[in-house]
């Protein structure tokens, strides 16, 4: 697929970290993109710095995706590229024991089940929808109508203790990628997944910078944390390879995660 403007995108989770890196760069390429995220004032500034449109969407209800869709697509037109980077985590073991108690609780299904709705049925609840629109574009040159990415993690296949949520989701996300691919393969419709490894984004922003510096030094090489445009730079290579399909790529440096 060959960027330029007169394609429309959509990133969830585009006001920071990894969805904003993506939307900058599509951007950059002339791509019409608008952001789907909860942070109205920095997706409003982000999408005025990058000629877009901020749609405030939580991807865990159906009437805000609908509404962010269709806000999106009365501004651009219908997207030929959905980049998923909106989710979350926490960190709970299965079950445990209160050191100074002795109490045994296990981890509360209610925050399991958030982790879930977000991080995967709110993932597939924008691609259903996304690829339901882009079912009414005409195909390209190639016979191409669009391209979606989303984001797992390395948590898919290497989760850390307490992760048993987030590495659930993810690798729920892993799992509906070639299946999804091949639901969409007769429409030309490309789907691909990257599993992002311990990148420099917001969330790890605030670590005290001893945190950071263990957390770079546990990558094989290069010894840093990722940088987000280098998932922008992947994400931009699984929409313009066209024979890129059905895959799901690691992003990390070759870090395979330790139980702790």
């Amino acid at each position: 697929m060959k960027l330029d403007s007169s394609i429309a995108a959509v990133v969830t989770g585009g006001a920071s970290g990894l969805g904003e890196a993506t939307a900058r760069a599509l951007a950059a390429q002339g791509v019409k993109v608008a952001l789907f995220d909860m942070n109205a004032e920095k997706g409003e500034q982000v999408a005025a710095e990058i000629g877009g449109t901020f749609c405030k969407v939580n991807v865990t209800s159906d009437a805000d995706v609908d509404a962010g869709f269709a806000k999106a697509r009365a501004a651009h037109g219908q997207e030929r590229i959905l980049v998923n980077c909106a989710g979350t985590g926490n960190a709970v073991k299965t079950a445990s024991r209160d050191k100074a108690t002795g109490a045994v609780k296990h981890f509360p299904l209610d925050s399991f089940d958030k982790i879930i709705q977000i991080n995967l049925v709110g993932t597939f609840r924008c691609i259903a929808k996304s690829a339901a629109g882009m079912l009414t574009l005409d195909p390209l040159e190639d016979g191409e109508r669009g391209a979606i990415v989303n984001t797992a993690s390395v948590a898919a296949e290497d989760g850390q203790m307490g992760q048993a949520a987030y590495s659930a989701s993810k690798g729920g996300v892993v799992g509906m990628t070639l299946p999804i691919a091949r639901d969409l393969m007769s429409e030309g419709i490309r789907v691909n997944t990257i599993l992002p490894g311990i990148f420099n984004t917001p969330l790890l922003q605030g670590a005290p910078e001893n945190v950071k510096a263990a957390l770079a030094a546990s990558v094989p090489f290069p010894k840093r944390l990722g940088m987000p445009a280098e998932y922008a730079q992947l994400a931009l290579t699984m929409i313009t390879c066209g024979y890129f399909n059905g895959e799901d790529v690691r992003l990390d440096g070759a870090i395979r995660m330790a139980p702790r």
